[in-house]
Formats: structure tokens, sequence, C-alpha cells
């Protein structure tokens, strides 16, 4: 266990959730964007709050550990903690000590590249790391999930597991949990945030809740092209199979110029590619990095020509998930 006072500093990265045709389960963190995060332990008087959140950005979002995604996420470890029994309880007892939070949010909130899934993962995997870490990686999306609840209404896990695994990754199960981290080829990723909001509760509550069986064929055959893409390094195969014939033709309409867009990026050489999570982000798979900036040019001249303000990424698949990158 680290000492009571130790700050430490941790990098939580940004994901994109869904990666096309596999909406809740598949996703990958990226090098950038990502969050800043500072936690240590406190002691603390009886009767006061456990979790101590200190917001060093200009989102001002909640406070109240119940109503903040690393907040939620931190009350569902330490209540596992209390009400396991086979966790040595001399490594802490939280009647005395609780966390104390300071997030930098350099994500921003509604983004669409994985903000609450960075805050409620660093969350966790910090207050591991100062117990001693006692928790599984598994244990610790379990925990995050209930972030991601506060956030859309519904735990899911397709942005918290790369967040928290690295690299790509496909949740086959979430009750009981299953993640599968699954290989990849060097892979260039551009991602364009036009500076508009899509809620994740919003971008949900449109869907269809029934789907024709001929399109869910479809789907299923473009997500195991994806993953057989990805294992075997296989670029056309990787590029024909980010096709998703259910979700994105519903969600595509929240998000200004999407076909056009995604059209002229695919001239410009990109592989393919499609909202991240709910959007209002897209991204975009190349092969070379002179590609992925070819496709950030055209990302730029879009929007710019829409007059919408906008921010690009061009960088790679982070291939070791959140990270603690200092004590002090």
């Amino acid at each position: 266990m680290v000492p009571s006072n130790q700050w430490i500093k941790i990098k939580a990265p940004a994901t994109v959730a869904n990666m096309v045709c596999g909406f809740d389960i598949l996703g990958f963190a990226v090098n950038d964007p990502y969050d800043e995060m500072e936690m240590r332990i406190v002691k603390r008087a009886v009767g006061q709050a456990a979790i101590t959140i200190i917001n060093i950005d200009d989102y001002n979002l909640p406070t109240d550990p119940e109503l903040n995604v690393a907040g939620a996420a931190l009350l569902a470890m330490i209540e596992e903690y209390t009400a396991n029994s086979t966790i040595e309880k001399t490594v802490v007892d939280f009647s005395t000590i609780g966390f104390e939070v300071k997030i930098n949010k350099l994500i921003k909130p509604g983004s669409g590249v994985g903000s609450s899934a960075a805050s409620s993962a660093g969350a966790v995997v910090g207050a591991n790391y100062l117990l001693g870490n006692i928790f599984s990686k598994d244990d610790l999306v379990r925990f995050a999930m209930n972030g991601e609840k506060v956030a859309s209404g519904v735990k899911h896990a397709d942005n918290i597991a790369p967040c928290i695994f690295g690299g790509v990754t496909l949740v086959r199960s979430i009750f009981p949990l299953e993640i599968v981290t699954l290989p990849s080829p060097e892979l260039f990723v551009t991602i364009v945030h036009p500076q508009i909001e899509v809620r994740t509760a919003d971008a949900r509550s449109i869907l269809r809740q029934k789907v024709l069986l001929k399109d869910a064929i479809k789907q299923w055959g473009n997500i195991a092209g994806l993953v057989a893409g990805l294992m075997k390094s296989d670029y056309d195969l990787i590029g024909r199979s980010l096709e998703d014939v259910i979700i994105e033709p519903v969600r595509s309409i929240l998000i200004p110029g999407f076909d056009a867009l995604k059209l002229s990026c695919k001239q410009a050489g990109a592989l393919g590619g499609g909202i991240s999570g709910s959007g209002p982000s897209i991204f975009m798979l190349s092969k070379t990095e002179e590609i992925a900036k070819a496709v950030e040019k055209e990302m730029h001249e879009l929007y710019a020509g829409m007059n919408l303000p906008h921010n690009t990424y061009v960088t790679t698949i982070n291939q070791k998930g959140v990270e603690i990158v200092d004590l002090f």
C-alpha cells in the first residue's frame, strides 16, 4: 500500500468504441488525447465522505461521488472491498481513510472518445495502485462500468476495457464479464471532433430495438471479419469489415457532414472508419502516417468549409492503457 498523502499522477487514454460494426463489444485505446488525474489516500474523520473529488478543469462536472463517474467507480470498489472476506483487511480501513482525486479533463465530455471511461478507469486503476494492486484488471473494469452507468444509464465496457487493458479489446460478455485482448497490426488513427455535443444517453435513445435478420447476419460477418483481419494483420479485410448496417445509419444523422466526410477520407486512402462511440467524433484507420495526415486534411477542409469548429488528432493505438506516470 502507498503511504497516506503520497500523490500519484495518472494518465488515462481516450478510446474509440464500437469500431464501426462492434456496437458495445469492440474498442481500442489511443495515445492522444488523454486525461490527467492525481490521487492520494487521506485520513478522514468519522462521517466524512470517503471520496473527495476536485475538478481542475473548466467543465464544472459534479463533485458528489454518486453523480461523478470517477466517484461512482470508486464507490463500487470500496463496497466490494468492504464486503469481500478474502481480502486482507489490514491493508486499509475505509472507516478512517478515503481517496482524494483531482481530475483534469483533457478529453472533452460528450466528445465520443471515452471521456467518462477515462475518468472511471483512471480512478480505479489509481486507487488499486494505492492499495497495493489487490484487484485484477477484470475487477477494475467491473468497478469502472458503474461510472459509465452514471454517464449513459447503461453499464457498458467497450470504452472501459481498452482504457484499462490497452490495445484493442473484445467484450465477449458483460454478465459474467469476459474481456478478450486482440492483437493488431500497426495502424494510424485520425480523429476529428466537430465542436458539437452528442450525449451518449440521447444517442442510445434513438436506436431501433429490433433489427432485420438479414442486417444481423451482415453485421455478424463484419464483426468476425474485423476480428480476423486484426489477428491476421490483413489490412484489406479490416477495411472491408469496417461497415455498420445497424447503428451508424441511425446515429449518423446527428453528425453534420458525416457521409461526405467518410467518402472523402476513404478516397484519401483510409482503410475505413466511422462514428467513435456515440459521436460526434469520427475516426479513420490508415496503414501509414502519411495517409493518416492526408485524411486529417480532408477532415479539416470539410468542416472548415462548413464553418464548424473542430479538433483533429493523428495518433496511434495505445497498448498500455491507464498508466501511473509519477509519484510526488
